[in-house]
């Protein structure tokens, strides 16, 4: 068999943040309802013994504990996010690098995060 298997887990959290000098200012505090989807693959990109790529209950779990980290409080007060900007674009690297470092003992890699803000915007990071 060729090919590539991605699998993907999804995660939702509730959070405040606010941009520090967006365009010139200081945004006000705000909420969104977020979603993050994270794809993820077998460290050689095919299934393992048991035909599985990836084992979506434990990546959901990990997705899940990670995005609990952020659930019902001001991003801007969790580390990094307390000295860098809380974007769209920084969420998602920071997901992509925490969930990377706890599913790297399963033998899986993160190929992509993409981060909702709301229903209709997002944005997804793919690390090199």
């Amino acid at each position: 068999m060729t090919g590539r298997f991605t699998v993907r887990v999804e995660a939702r959290f509730e959070s405040a943040h606010f941009l520090r000098e967006y365009r010139g200012i200081s945004e006000p505090l705000h909420g969104h309802s977020y979603k993050v989807e994270a794809d993820l693959a077998g460290s050689g990109g095919g299934l393992d013994s048991d035909d599985i790529a990836v084992d979506f209950v434990s990546a959901k779990r990990k997705l899940e504990a990670l995005a609990k980290k952020l659930d019902y409080g001001c991003i801007n007060d969790v580390p990094p996010f307390d000295t860098i900007n809380p974007t769209a674009e920084n969420i998602a690297a920071w997901f992509s690098r925490e969930l990377q470092a706890t599913v790297a003992d399963e033998n899986a890699v993160v190929v992509g995060v993409t981060i909702w803000e709301g229903p209709v915007n997002s944005v997804r990071y793919e690390a090199s």
